[in-house]
């Protein structure tokens, strides 16, 4: 957020909260603060932040409820309650808002939160009426800062201020000119060193509109830019200015992601609401990044444990082969007893191998079973991470490329089912190998939600059924198929179970052959050229007993070869999954 997006924010905020009384104080995460206030519109949250990589002071919609026994948030319930928030204050091109409280509105301020929004030193403290830092979020120690060493109790101290000057309407364009080429550097740095409030997103809204993309203007020489370009950029600087001066905001986003910058809140054609659009902008990026994060720890996690699994199931393998030399073993203890006169010592070495020998082969009997729990883990550890591949690549290459909303929740949602039945899978063995006395049903189960498998329709107007994690292939394939249905799965392979509703209408070839290449494109084989599908009658299914969701078996079938580019296309081509898509391409 930098300073002509705070500004937006802030003209925009105080008309609805000044003056409002304060109710709630939240904290629902260790960098995040939600403040809870009641004005004549009714109560409004704000929420303030400060996350190194996106420190921001804007409204929300109401939030659930998290967070409110955290010392911070209680700090501020007891220091806060029963006042009145009467002034917003932001001076100069500095990134420091004060929030003022009072007993009522005319009344001296008594506490004043104070808001600095500077990257990674971006804070908040809750001052009393003296300028004593009460509570603050994060503590600055001299170790942190030798410069500004703020803790609880000390005074609080402005920030240093900036070395270069505020930009000004009074300053002609002649001088602004020759400060910019004082020294010969790129464009970007000179606008960032000679003026304050200069942010590289609005240096590229400044310098956009010229014959040359904005980033190339900037990486050029200011002693190379010529008269048009010093006209054009003197224009956008006046313009900016008065905007800031008048506070005439508005919103405008770069969807094709082709402009100089995400998005700009001034030099927009109308005047008109920041805040609400800047929260949608902020809980997209914001999510987009919670899913990588939590992809990337869950990648890592199945990683290990199938790490893990494999070494064990290597163990018992190892334990396995021994048993071969079982009869070694006793072939040389028949011969020690067919010497012509064995001693009392050849005797006794015979029978130990005996021993040796029958305790190898009553082994196979404890380490068969061990052997085959451990593949069958692996293998369900192997589609566990093969629907995580699958889930990234739905939200990065998919319809609408993970850029709406709804889609922002759609792949958190299935991101949390793959979370769920994980943490179910890795409970089923303990590190000792060994398995739990009782497991808790999945929580997903518990709270009684119904599976959502990816809907498709065919060619032919069939309904094709695809699930992207265990609990959705059980849900299609043995509890939601009807006879007549055909059940398609890679062979051999991790990836989704694919049902094609056969049981509605006779399927043609065209709907067989893409309810095959989907299971194909749905798999860990979805980079080769081809690959072999099982296609088999959904009566012939059955689930394993004592296995993990998902887990089935089948009698008969027959293989058929499908190719995963030729879905991928055709999935390209489908705007939603209701609409009916022309038959896909050979």
């Amino acid at each position: 957020m930098d300073l002509t997006t705070l500004r937006a924010v802030l003209a925009e905020l105080r008309p609805l909260l000044v003056p409002s009384r304060f109710e709630k104080a939240q904290q629902p995460n260790p960098h995040t603060l939600q403040l809870g206030l009641r004005g004549l519109s009714g109560l409004r949250w704000l929420e303030i932040s400060w996350l190194a990589a996106a420190p921001r002071l804007l409204a929300i919609p109401p939030p659930p409820r998290q967070g409110e026994g955290s010392t911070l948030a209680r700090v501020l319930q007891h220091g806060l309650g029963g006042l009145a928030l009467v002034a917003i204050e932001q001076e100069g091109f500095e990134r420091v808002v004060d929030l003022h409280f009072a007993p009522r509105p005319g009344e001296p301020s008594g506490r004043r939160l104070v808001v600095e929004l500077m990257g990674r030193h971006s804070n908040v403290f809750l001052l009393d009426d003296h300028g004593r830092v009460v509570s603050l979020a994060r503590q600055v120690r001299e170790q942190h800062s030798r410069l500004r060493p703020i803790t609880s109790g000390s005074f609080y101290g402005r920030p240093p201020a900036l070395q270069s000057d505020p930009p000004s309407l009074n300053e002609s364009q002649e001088r602004w000119r020759r400060r910019l080429q004082l020294v010969p550097v790129t464009l970007s740095q000179a606008l960032q060193q000679a003026y304050q409030g200069i942010s590289p997103a609005l240096a590229l809204q400044l310098a956009a509109g010229a014959q040359e993309p904005a980033p190339e203007l900037l990486a050029r020489r200011v002693d190379t830019l010529s008269q048009a370009h010093w006209d054009q950029l003197w224009e956008h600087w006046q313009r900016w200015l008065r905007d800031l001066e008048q506070e005439r905001f508005g919103w405008d986003v770069d969807d094709a992601g082709t402009g100089p910058s995400h998005y700009r809140c001034w030099g927009t054609a109308t005047n008109g609401p920041v805040n609400a659009p800047l929260t949608a902008y902020y809980r997209q990026r914001l999510g987009q990044g919670e899913l990588q994060r939590r992809r990337a720890s869950l990648e890592l996690k199945l990683l290990a444990a199938r790490e893990r699994e494999d070494r064990q199931r290597q163990q018992q393998q190892d334990l396995l082969d021994q048993v071969e030399s079982g009869d070694e073993l006793s072939r040389e203890a028949d011969a020690l007893l067919c010497l012509a006169a064995p001693s009392r010592e050849q005797v006794a070495t015979a029978q130990t191998l005996y021993k040796r020998a029958r305790r190898l082969r009553r082994s196979v009997v404890s380490i068969t079973p061990r052997l085959e729990l451990h593949q069958r883990q692996l293998m369900q550890l192997d589609a566990s991470l093969a629907f995580l591949a699958m889930h990234s690549l739905e939200l990065s290459a998919g319809p609408g490329n993970g850029a709406q909303a709804g889609d922002l929740e759609e792949a958190l949602s299935q991101l949390e089912a793959l979370e769920q039945e994980s943490e179910e899978l890795l409970a089923r063995r303990g590190p000792d190998g060994r398995q739990p006395r009782r497991r808790a049903p999945p929580r997903s189960a518990a709270a009684g939600g119904t599976p959502s498998p990816l809907e498709l329709l065919t060619p032919g107007g069939l309904q094709v059924q695809v699930g992207r994690n265990h609990r959705q292939n059980e849900w299609i394939s043995l509890r939601q198929a009807r006879r007549g249905d055909l059940w398609f799965h890679a062979q051999e392979c991790p990836g989704s179970h694919v049902m094609l509703k056969a049981s509605s209408a006779a399927a043609a070839e065209a709907d067989l052959q893409l309810a095959a290449d989907l299971a194909a494109h749905f798999s860990r084989a979805r980079h080769n050229g081809r690959v072999a599908v099982l296609k088999v009658p959904s009566d012939q299914l059955q689930r394993i007993a004592g296995a993990l969701a998902g887990t089935v078996s089948h009698r008969g079938g027959e293989v058929v070869w499908a190719s995963p580019q030729r879905a991928a296309h055709w999935l390209a081509a489908v705007e939603s999954v209701s609409k009916v898509p022309a038959e896909p391409g050979p």
